[in-house]
């Protein structure tokens, strides 16, 4: 396909392309229930790049019937309409009903159309541009179904649509890939801590004597004797941009995906710069926990920097930790939200083993923890990659 023939593509209102539209419903927030028969799709479940998260999604127990033109079929499209809008995500199936949240609209597309190459499209800056043009609130912006379905939206061939839904895919399934496979480390990071230092079956458990729950030779140290914690700087938000000005700052929200899209020129102590690899926890709210893979980046305010201090390496602490700071999230009491504050973290306390069972498990923590950072970078730069193909594809400038 020729740039030229691209350019001919011509475009149609979107609604020309849609067989089915809805809002997503709203119900009382009683009928959430860890048993329940459906599951709910909430903006927060979709990612910035589109991608459905299906594990967080929580269940309600609803009558399906009084639901059921509202419920998700394959390949509907799901666009946020209010907070962050016009992200856009292809739902792929689940093995419950699944019901779009109140800020989701769902469109069901015509067989002139590949759900997935306009996933891809309105995700695209051009996408997203015309979205952005018929948001409305002066408060708060949103869209809606009429205003969107005005909207118009280039009509490849259906083959060059799939064609280039495929390319772009790649990239999604190799980052898809990696994260799959950084859960596993993180398992496995976790089962074998908690084998050896909570169920205590270590290398040579058998020959070891436990005195009050701690193996002969072992020690509990406080964790500000061990770790050197430093605490985020306060930086003013009105100096934030997103123009890669300056450095990253890494905020609470930025933890879980250990990247940071926020930048600022102010300064800050040297300790507050955070590497990758480092292990950051928020401090508000459910307390998230990462090896930072943002590369350089500046601790903001409520993140806190774990790091370790003579034997022991920052990958043992984070599972050494981790478990008791969650434990705080369900015990603390804030007036909004679990607010985790340095008297927490002063309780908590880590199993220090004699130094030959220390270096077996840090040799193999530490091999973990490198290869989640490769992962995580590898994604990074497939995403990075993807994005700058995508306008390119969609305007015919690269031939598929």
């Amino acid at each position: 396909m020729s740039t030229a023939s691209a350019r001919n593509w011509g475009e149609v209102v979107f609604d020309e392309i849609i067989e089915d539209s809805a809002f997503g419903p709203r119900f009382s927030g009683d009928a959430y229930d860890e048993n329940g028969n459906i599951a709910t799709l909430r903006t927060t479940d979709i990612s910035e790049d589109g991608q459905i998260s299906y594990k967080t999604m929580p269940l309600a127990q609803l009558d399906e019937a009084s639901f059921a033109k509202h419920f998700l079929k394959i390949n509907d499209l799901v666009i946020t309409r209010s907070g962050r809008v016009g992200t856009t995500a292809l739902f792929t199936g689940y093995h419950l009903p699944v019901l779009p949240g109140a800020f989701l609209i769902r469109f069901r597309l015509s067989d002139k159309a590949n759900p997935d190459f306009y996933r891809y499209w309105f995700n695209s800056r051009v996408g997203q541009q015309r979205l952005s043009s018929v948001s409305r609130g002066a408060a708060q912006q949103n869209i809606n179904i009429t205003n969107v379905k005005t909207l118009q939206v280039p009509l490849p061939p259906l083959p060059v649509q799939s064609r280039i839904a495929s390319i772009l895919s790649a990239y999604d399934d190799l980052i898809e890939n990696n994260r799959r496979r950084i859960l596993l480390l993180e398992q496995a990071a976790r089962l074998l801590y908690k084998e050896w230092f909570v169920h205590l079956r270590f290398p040579g458990h058998e020959h070891t004597k436990i005195h009050n729950g701690i193996p002969e030779g072992w020690e509990k140290k406080n964790l500000f004797d061990v770790a050197t914690l430093t605490y985020g700087f306060s930086f003013k938000s009105t100096l934030f941009n997103e123009q890669d000005d300056g450095l990253p700052v890494a905020r609470i929200r930025d933890i879980p995906p250990g990247e940071s899209k926020t930048y600022t020129r102010e300064d800050a102590p040297k300790d507050k710069l955070l590497k990758d690899g480092d292990f950051v926890v928020g401090m508000d709210g459910d307390f998230h926990m990462n090896f930072w893979t943002g590369g350089m980046a500046w601790i903001n305010q409520r993140v806190v920097k774990i790091a370790g201090e003579k034997e022991l390496s920052t990958a043992y602490l984070r599972y050494a930790c981790e478990k008791q700071i969650k434990d705080f999230n369900a015990t603390i009491v804030g007036t909004t939200v679990a607010h985790l504050g340095a008297k927490h973290l002063k309780l908590i306390e880590v199993l220090v083993p004699p130094k030959s069972i220390l270096h077996e498990i840090q040799s193999i923590l530490d091999a973990i923890q490198c290869q989640i950072v490769l992962l995580s970078n590898q994604s990074k730069h497939a995403a990075k990659a993807r994005d700058l193909l995508l306008p390119r594809l969609m305007s015919g400038e690269v031939a598929v």
